[in-house]
């Protein structure tokens, strides 16, 4: 009788330790890792990175901005756990046969080359990433997303600094029913983008999207006509000399990016 009493006491002790691992045993639920970068190494990862637009050829520019830049992959380097895009002003030739005042960086998840398959693409999820950014008038930091059909619009910005207002722009385009480029715009209040590194964060939903910045909520589209439904390439580029040419004292900028991160919904 004694040995019973002993072997119950005993079954009940364990039994809610059992419990609590059986429940403890799985990972939490919540949105799946698509794809982590976190720069380490001293080199940037070509099965991830691409270092221009799918018209790469020895470089290449965005030419419907007439900005004032050629990127060069040698502008973008992997230092102390950041990727580093680095403008410097120096006549560069492009393959158009144009000079550039320019030399700079960009990276992309998405083709080496126009025949090429993108990097990475994702439809639907959270994509954010730290950046400290330059604060050179009419530098062009930008971290956004492009289709990977290489049409656009649609496009979404989560981060732009344009001239030299120091307001931070969050910015979808898309096509109205007549097929003319629309943009919808919303400015953070400004200030000093460049005095440490900064969480920039873009939620897309089918029917919203959202920006955060910092943890905080900054503005919210809900029209679906603006919100894109197909793959997009993440990119970051660091243009020069729009809306405006660089003023003439201003010889550098850099745009560093650390943590980069895309959920699944």
């Amino acid at each position: 009788m004694t040995v019973i009493r002993l072997v119950r006491r005993a079954v009940a002790l364990l039994l809610p330790a059992v419990l609590v691992a059986a429940c403890g045993s799985g990972p939490p639920a919540g949105p799946r890792l698509l794809f982590a970068e976190d720069f380490t190494g001293s080199t940037l990862a070509a099965g991830r990175w691409v270092t221009c637009y799918d018209w790469n050829l020895d470089g290449c520019t965005n030419a419907g901005n007439r900005e004032q830049q050629w990127y060069r992959p040698e502008q973008v380097r992997v230092s102390g756990g950041q990727a580093i895009l680095s403008a410097v002003r120096r006549p560069t030739r492009g393959a158009d046969h144009v000079v550039y005042p320019w030399a700079s960086g960009m990276v992309s998840t998405g083709r080496p080359s126009w025949s090429g398959r993108p990097r990475f693409t994702f439809t639907y999820g959270r994509v954010e990433a730290e950046l400290l950014m330059p604060r050179a008038p009419n530098s062009f930091p930008a971290f956004w997303l492009m289709p990977a059909s290489r049409y656009t619009p649609p496009e979404v910005d989560v981060v732009e600094l344009i001239g030299a207002d120091d307001r931070a722009r969050s910015t979808v385009h898309w096509r109205d029913p007549d097929g003319r480029a629309q943009a919808w715009v919303h400015e953070s209040p400004a200030r000093d983008w460049s005095d440490r590194f900064h969480h920039f964060a873009l939620d897309w939903a089918s029917d919203r999207l959202t920006w955060s910045i910092d943890g905080e909520r900054v503005c919210t589209v809900t029209d679906p006509a603006r919100i894109p439904n197909e793959p997009m390439e993440v990119l970051f580029t660091l243009a020069m000399g729009y809306p405006d040419p660089v003023p003439d004292q201003v010889h550098d900028a850099e745009l560093r990016i650390r943590s980069v991160r895309v959920w699944a919904p």
